[in-house]
């Protein structure tokens, strides 16, 4: 089988997990590797999501790594399996590959939560406000590019998991665009915050104690708490943040931010104010 050239984000993460399941059973490369009958070089390439691996072999490696854990092997099988050609994929060679990693991430998810403290989220952006946004880059986008990010991100917004977001009334405030286009924006999330699946709540510039919590993050839900991932902004794209402990801190971070803010009815009524000050 042809190694792959640009593993996935969920492909990585796979391989990042039966490598966990190997160290944690004390064995080396080597060892799995002879237990499947191939060699230590293609153990590693299945690490690193570079290969495939069936589910009879993953099922035989978790087994001999003494993983007992079904619900959690049935989840690496059905990563393992996937067929799925999401629409994202229409994008690939044209974006970079985070964008395309963050889509697929949100396709399986089971619920996202996320925290925004500068801008308004790329899944409750309006068109416009989402052009401006990327018109700001520095370097400067082709007009070709910045056409294929507002259309990616405009298809992001078709998920309809639960999606819980806190935002900062600094995300509300920063006009990224002129008056009219940011009356808009929080119309638009007005509208949005009626949907079943989204809540919105607001943290207000009046808020104690706030800088112990403050994290821009977005969390995606797996089928297993062990299988959530934090997606976080860096400067050359974007961070996906797996590793346990990590999470949990992220877990912590969230609920914290969540017992301060307004609620759902009163971060609407905050929301209102704000554009009619617009």
């Amino acid at each position: 089988m042809a190694l792959r050239r640009e593993p996935t984000a969920r492909q990585v993460r796979l391989g990042v997990e039966l490598r966990r399941l190997r160290e944690a059973a004390g064995l080396t490369a080597m060892d799995a590797a002879a237990l499947l009958g191939v060699n230590r070089v293609q153990i590693s390439q299945i690490e690193a999501g570079l290969a495939g691996v069936s589910e009879q072999r993953l099922r035989r490696l978790a087994c001999h790594y003494a993983c007992t854990d079904d619900e959690f092997v049935d989840a690496l099988v059905a990563m393992a399996t996937d067929r799925t050609r999401g629409w994202w994929e229409e994008y690939r060679g044209q974006l970079p590959t985070s964008f395309l990693d963050l889509a697929e991430l949100e396709h399986h998810a089971l619920f996202q939560n996320e925290v925004a403290i500068l801008y308004v989220p790329g899944l409750l952006q309006t068109r416009e406000y989402a052009r401006s946004v990327f018109s700001a880059r520095v370097p400067e986008l082709t007009q070709e590019e910045l056409d294929l990010r507002v259309l990616h991100r405009m298809a992001r917004q078709r998920i309809a998991i639960p999606y819980e977001v806190i935002i900062h009334e600094a995300a509300l405030r920063i006009r990224v665009s002129d008056r009219a286009a940011c009356k808009s924006q929080l119309t638009r999330l007005l509208e949005l915050s009626e949907a079943e699946h989204v809540t919105v709540r607001v943290i207000p510039f009046d808020l104690d104690n706030f800088a112990q919590a403050a994290s821009t993050m977005a969390y995606l839900g797996g089928p297993l708490p062990k299988l959530d991932t934090v997606v976080r902004d860096v400067p050359h794209g974007s961070a996906f943040i797996d590793a346990e402990a990590q999470l949990s801190l992220f877990r912590t971070r969230f609920r914290k931010l969540d017992a301060v803010s307004l609620r759902p009815e009163r971060s609407r009524d905050f929301i209102h104010r704000l554009a009619k000050e617009l």
